[in-house]
């Protein structure tokens, strides 16, 4: 994949534009902000601005699991297909991005919730895409307050920056084969053997 182009820093919309378009960073791709009765999702001025999936895996504790990361059980969730995920009070659900992204060796992104969900006390959590990862992002989302709170499917969840290098990395992730690269669908936690 071709560099992004210019000074290292943060890429502005005509350079994420050129990478989506010309290079497949993110696809569908939405080439404007869009909103009209949605909470609003596409391209901002240095961003831009993801969709939820329908699949959602909602933490539940019915059977007395334990979260383990280096021994997950998938009994902490149940998975629903909705356009309206309610999400329990002081707990949390996984969804992913409607869009597949495809990391340059020279960008970083990083992921922040957007403020229409975070003035309602719901935080989204994303650990940075790293150079050379390819996949929807599974994206955490927890519910702060102590009412459900309702996530729309198909609409802005987050926003992701993109950060140009200024050299491509040595090693990217698709290099050491890391563990959630080309992930398709919510990815619960693994470890790498």
């Amino acid at each position: 994949m071709a560099a992004a182009g210019g000074l290292p820093g943060i890429l502005a919309d005509h350079q994420i534009r050129r990478l989506a378009q010309e290079e497949g960073m993110i696809d569908p791709f939405v080439e404007k902000q869009t909103a009209e009765g949605k909470i609003s999702y596409g391209l901002s001025s240095y961003g831009y601005d993801s969709r939820c999936s329908n699949e959602f895996k909602i933490f539940t504790n019915v059977d007395n699991a334990i979260v383990d990361p280096k021994n997950f059980s998938e009994d902490s969730f149940v998975d629903r297909e909705t356009d309206v995920c309610v999400i329990p009070p002081n707990s949390f659900a996984l969804t992913r991005s409607v869009e597949y992204f495809r990391i340059p060796k020279d960008v970083l992104v990083i992921c922040l919730g957007k403020s229409t969900y975070a003035r309602c006390g719901l935080i989204v959590n994303v650990t940075p895409l790293e150079p050379g990862w390819e996949g929807h992002v599974t994206l955490e989302i927890s519910n702060t307050t102590p009412l459900p709170a309702k996530v729309y499917a198909g609409e802005g969840l987050c926003q992701f920056l993109f950060f140009k290098g200024s050299t491509p990395c040595e090693t990217s992730y698709a290099d050491r084969k890391g563990k959630y690269m080309g992930q398709k669908g919510v990815t619960l936690p693994r470890i790498k053997k």
